[in-house]
């Protein structure tokens, strides 16, 4: 009696990241911060000097000091940034001239830029014609950083929108050069590492008993060994990629059961018949935005990215002779329903796990910033973004590049077939989310209402965000 007829066994073939600071069995972001943050282990991510990530643990009781400080701070006068704001909206050239102003005065960005003041999510884009003001809007309220230093909302819990990620999106979509395609990360075994998987599984010989589960995992994670990490469409080395990485890889934990999401759902693992899926096959499952969503208004001047959920979709693979990946194999139903229950509670799952509201924020940071490029708002401002663009001034490649990560096993006592491997990454194209069969016109004037609630042309010498 071979593996085959004993051990249910799945493989993660995935990557990891650094940034969020979630247990993984723990609750995360939930509205009641002081119950999140006491008490509860906090995992981030390390990448070593070669580029391998690993979890890393921080201190639950460092993000509780910092809370208190944080909430110190709110309620000092109308213009506190800390303060919560339904819509706050933030001239990019305006922030971009303070940047500037700092850099040449020898100073540091401030805290408040760097978590442009405190935006929870891009919600709208408006351009100001008499001001020539590009400007992002979305709810505020203020922040604080967390034992990874993640700056997250001392209310909602949500990621603050970033920066460097802003930074890094309107880099994929600059001034005057041709806009990126794709935004993407995959994460692959070698095709050395799936032969030497495919001559470990054959010279398992004899009857396999439940004592040898780990044995077994051990023997498949030492044969595939380290798993390549590929980009498209931004640097390897920034904050954006890495959450791309560990939302990836924390799908497919969830989905090989080394991972419990605090909702509902049930894994992978839970609903899969080893009897009906073949010893080679290969699940591959990624992460891409739902398009639908975007509103604009008749002038094109407002645009408002509407609530959106992320699509979790699957493809059938096998692993063939000498490691190679081909199409093919029969449809799995379990892993079509794992994919269509994470998608349909993404935007539940995104309030809780942390990761996966960053996600979800990368992309409609990557849809503003290909909405105005598209729309020409730089050269309609005459604005070059010469500071944003230049990493000598505004840095954002500043991390470890992750190039390659562990294999995660999972061997479950469940029928009689060892299922291997798993693999994926995540896409997004934030250009279709602007195609004309996805866009709806704002023939009500809501948008521009919005735009012109409260305008820039009263600010401050040096002010570059407002309530």
């Amino acid at each position: 009696m071979n593996m085959y007829q004993r051990i249910f066994a799945i493989v993660a073939l995935a990557g990891l990241s650094l940034a969020s600071s979630q247990s993984l069995h723990a609750q995360d972001g939930s509205a009641n911060q002081d119950t999140l943050l006491i008490g509860q282990p906090i995992a981030g991510i390390d990448v070593d000097a070669t580029g391998v990530l690993r979890v890393k643990q921080f201190d639950p009781r460092v993000a509780v000091q910092r809370l208190a400080a944080a909430r110190a701070q709110v309620g000092a006068g109308d213009a506190n940034v800390m303060n919560p704001s339904p819509l706050r909206k933030i001239s990019l050239n305006r922030l971009e001239a303070a940047i500037a102003d700092r850099i040449a005065a020898g100073e540091s960005i401030q805290d408040e830029m760097k978590a442009l003041a405190g935006l929870t999510s891009v919600q709208y884009v408006f351009y100001y014609p008499e001001t020539q003001d590009i400007v992002i809007a979305g709810p505020a309220e203020g922040f604080f950083a967390d034992p990874t230093d993640r700056l997250i909302g001392m209310q909602s819990g949500r990621p603050v929108v970033l920066l460097e990620d802003m930074v890094t999106a309107l880099r994929a979509y600059a001034p005057g050069s041709q806009a990126t395609s794709v935004i993407s990360v995959s994460i692959d075994p070698t095709p050395e590492g799936l032969q030497s998987m495919q001559n470990f599984l054959s010279s398992v010989r004899g009857r396999v008993q439940p004592s040898d589960a780990r044995r077994l995992a051990m023997g498949l994670k030492n044969n595939l060994g380290l798993q390549t990490v590929s980009f498209k469409g931004i640097p390897t080395d920034t904050h954006f990629a890495r959450v791309l990485v560990e939302a990836d890889y924390r799908m497919k934990l969830v989905g090989i059961g080394l991972e419990r999401l605090p909702v509902r759902l049930q894994s992978y693992v839970d609903r899969a018949s080893p009897s009906s899926v073949a010893a080679n096959a290969m699940e591959r499952w990624y992460f891409q935005p739902n398009y639908d969503g975007v509103a604009v208004s008749e002038d094109g001047l407002a645009m408002k990215i509407k609530e959106r959920g992320v699509q979790l979709v699957g493809a059938n693979e096998r692993v063939a002779a000498g490691g190679k990946r081909v199409k093919g194999g029969r449809v799995n139903a379990a892993s079509q329903a794992f994919c269509r229950d994470f998608t349909e509670q993404f935007n539940l799952i995104a309030s809780r796990v942390r990761v996966y509201g960053e996600l979800r924020q990368l992309i409609d940071v990557a849809i503003a910033a290909a909405y105005i490029q598209e729309q020409d708002f730089y050269g309609q401002a005459q604005w070059d973004a010469s500071v944003l663009m230049d990493e000598s001034k505004v840095t954002v490649q500043t991390y470890q590049a992750p190039e390659q990560v562990e294999t995660a096993v999972n061997a479950i006592w469940k029928g009689n077939t060892l299922m291997t491997p798993l693999g994926g990454g995540v896409q997004m194209q934030p250009r279709i989310a602007l195609k004309k069969d996805h866009v709806t016109i704002d023939t009500k004037g809501e948008n521009t209402q919005v735009k012109q609630s409260a305008g820039p042309a009263d600010l401050a010498a040096g002010q570059w965000w407002w309530d």
